[in-house]
């Protein structure tokens, strides 16, 4: 059976690009025709100034809105990445095979570091390293496929890359992976600002819809939504984003074409009036299973516990496998543990 494996970093509220970009479709397919893991990605949200509290409260709110938007533990593996020591354990190997020029090539990192340098400031090393830690994450599982939004493909390119590189070295260890992308909507975009996406640790409020907004503010921000100059109804990326930007969006939300859906429309009002009220009706279950389940805080935590467990097991063996075949001694087990065998 095929093996999937993706992450969700906790530095911000989840959006509706989190939930159309990646969660529903892990929740509706994925998990469903693989065996899929699907963790919480927190240590990478140490790679940033952050305050502890938040990192956690924000991880406890993922974990419960990966469940209600559908992961059933049953099916799926629902964990924290820093409840599995392996994911650690692996990072370390892997930046004996990765390279300082690789590090700074990874487009996130160059543009971190360069907002930071004009505000006369400076990023963490781990900033620099953590794609080897997000290959370590996906490797440790041996995962066939890794669903990702545009912006994290190059992330993917590198983890073949170490690899190809450790299995041509030290041994064939580690499954090659490879990324893959839902055909609508795999990258929703801020709703004032159409070139940027719309991303979760973003400052822009008004131009993110999350995914724990009331109706009545989803409308207004959909309504709000910048749109192009002209009055005609195109679906146009390059030339007419604000208007694509809401095409995706409703087609992704109601299971159509944008395309097609322009041609429906010959007005922005009316188009973004459907959009705001299908984003609502896509929200609406997610949002009530949300508060039933924070209703169950001990059912989450077994969640996480189960899934920590079930992780841990499947990962150590191809971790354990990595450090013999780069050259490191097995720990020696206590005599009595070694008579027992």
């Amino acid at each position: 059976m095929t093996r999937v494996f993706s992450g969700i970093k906790p530095t911000g509220h989840l959006t509706l690009g989190n939930y159309l970009g990646a969660m529903r479709r892990w929740a509706e397919v994925d998990q469903h025709r693989s065996d899929a893991l699907f963790c919480i990605v927190d240590l990478h949200a140490l790679t940033v100034d952050h305050d502890p509290a938040r990192v956690r409260r924000l991880s406890r709110q993922a974990t419960t809105l990966l469940l209600a938007s559908g992961l059933e533990p049953e099916l799926c593996t629902v964990f924290l990445q820093s409840h599995v020591d392996e994911h650690t354990r692996l990072s370390y190997l892997l930046e004996c095979v990765a390279t300082d020029g690789e590090m700074r090539r990874m487009i996130q990192y160059k543009e971190k570091a360069a907002r930071e340098r004009l505000r006369g400031g400076s990023v963490r090393l781990s900033l620099l390293t953590y794609p080897v830690l997000m290959a370590a994450d996906i490797l440790a599982y041996g995962a066939d496929e890794v669903p990702v939004g545009d912006d994290q493909v190059q992330h993917v390119e590198l983890t073949r890359d170490l690899a190809v590189r450790f299995n041509q070295r030290y041994g064939h260890t580690f499954t090659v992976p490879r990324a893959t992308r839902p055909e609508v909507a795999a990258r929703v975009m801020n709703l004032q600002d159409p070139t940027s996406k719309m991303g979760k640790s973003d400052d822009s409020g008004p131009g993110i819809v999350y995914l724990l907004d009331e109706p009545d503010v989803v409308r207004k921000k959909v309504m709000r939504a910048v749109t192009d100059s002209g009055r005609d109804v195109e679906y146009d990326r390059e030339g007419r984003p604000g208007v694509a930007n809401l095409l995706d969006i409703l087609a992704a939300c109601t299971g159509g074409n944008p395309e097609s859906l322009a041609a429906v429309y010959d007005s922005y009002g009316a188009l973004k009036k459907d959009t705001a009220e299908a984003v609502v009706e896509v929200l609406r279950p997610v949002q009530t299973r949300h508060r039933e389940l924070c209703a169950e805080p001990a059912y989450v935590e077994e969640v996480l516990r189960i899934g920590a467990e079930k992780a841990r097991a499947s990962a150590r063996p191809t971790v354990d496998s990595a450090y013999r075949a780069i050259g490191l001694l097995p720990p020696v087990a206590e005599p009595a543990l070694r008579a027992a065998h």
